[in-house]
């Protein structure tokens, strides 16, 4: 009797241990897809904010504009994630198969592990859409030395840090051929960071009505798909020197029916898309430049947010410093009205 009930808890243990690594196995399998990580991931990305883009820090650690205690205000003020806009091309040695420098690489990794400390996550944008778009077969082999360097980089990372591969693909760079590209860029990512998310946008600078000509790899669900909007852009872009509206100023946007109208089905547009193909959204860019009226650019800013949180996007503004910005760094103080159109203060 004794043998027996020895016989049958040795077999009753063998198949909890061939179930219980069935489950682990299922598990497993599941992270690896993905197909949960990603909206998970969207979800913790939340609220954010683009930085250092445009910071002198990337010529001169002295010159820097933001610091350590930037970051802490930032989650302080209830962002959850930071997007560091990258522009490595002119910090790669064309003759050490475009090598990164290493004091380039040793200020994104100051900023990674600055906003990693503050429980900020991380979204490591590739911003050479200027470059990309002008030749991007000239700039091919320095765009995927990128990704091979950064990939290898930060493999070990936590899955906090999130890889953007390129920021508003245009111009030369085609939807058809930014479709060839996203591919080997995801292809050489896969290999270090298997589980890790990746934000790939459509083309015509990620304009949400190109998403329909934006092809993903349909075994790969571990991906959060980003547009970014600035419509109307006489409103967003007035004064704006680079733009086609520098000369045009008093622009208002008030709220009418008819102007929340066009975001609403904008985003719609966006919505229907993803859930069509089972991907998040993340609003990557979006904003009113600072020669607008400020009461129309908090009722602008305030609307696109409560959209995208309503369709459960997470967002990054544009952007902390700058232009369009929402922290005054000379005078160390948020542009509070913009702040609280992003983040409406507790009550």
């Amino acid at each position: 009797m004794n043998n027996k009930r020895i016989q049958i808890y040795s077999i009753t243990m063998v198949l909890l241990l061939v179930l219980s690594g069935f489950f682990a196995l299922f598990l497993m399998q599941g992270c690896s897809a993905g197909k949960m990580d990603a909206f998970e991931q969207n979800k913790r990305l939340g609220r954010g904010v683009n930085i250092i883009g445009y910071d002198p820090i990337w010529r001169s650690r002295e010159k820097a504009r933001i610091q350590d205690e930037h970051f802490k205000l930032i989650k302080e003020a209830g962002f959850n994630n930071v997007r560091i806009n990258m522009h490595p091309f002119r910090q790669m040695d064309s003759k050490e198969d475009y090598t990164i420098s290493q004091t380039w690489l040793e200020i994104l990794n100051w900023a990674v592990e600055q906003a990693l400390s503050n429980e900020l996550m991380v979204i490591l944008d590739l911003h050479e859409y200027s470059a990309m778009g002008r030749d991007p077969i000239g700039n091919k082999e320095r765009f995927l030395a990128v990704w091979k360097q950064l990939t290898d980089h930060y493999k070990d990372y936590p899955n906090d840090v999130i890889f953007e591969i390129l920021n508003e693909p245009s111009r030369k760079l085609t939807p058809e051929l930014w479709n060839q590209y996203l591919i080997e860029v995801l292809t050489i990512i896969r290999e270090t960071n298997p589980a890790r998310a990746v934000i790939i946008g459509p083309a015509s600078y990620n304009n949400i009505n190109y998403l329909e000509e934006l092809e993903l790899p349909e075994d790969d669900l571990n991906i959060i798909v980003t547009v970014h909007y600035y419509s109307p852009m006489e409103f967003t872009h007035q004064g704006a020197s680079w733009s086609s509206h520098k000369d045009k100023v008093g622009i208002e946007w008030n709220a009418t029916p008819g102007e929340k109208q066009a975001i609403v089905q904008d985003f719609e547009k966006a919505q229907t898309w993803a859930q069509q193909h089972n991907r998040p959204l993340f609003l990557g860019e979006f904003g009113a430049y600072d020669k607008g009226d400020m009461p129309s650019r908090v009722r602008y800013t305030s609307f696109v947010v409560r959209q995208a949180e309503r369709l459960g996007w997470s967002w990054a503004y544009w952007q902390f410093d700058s232009d369009f910005i929402v922290y005054d760094i000379p005078n160390k103080k948020w542009v509070e009205p913009i702040r609280d159109a992003l983040i409406p203060p507790a009550k």
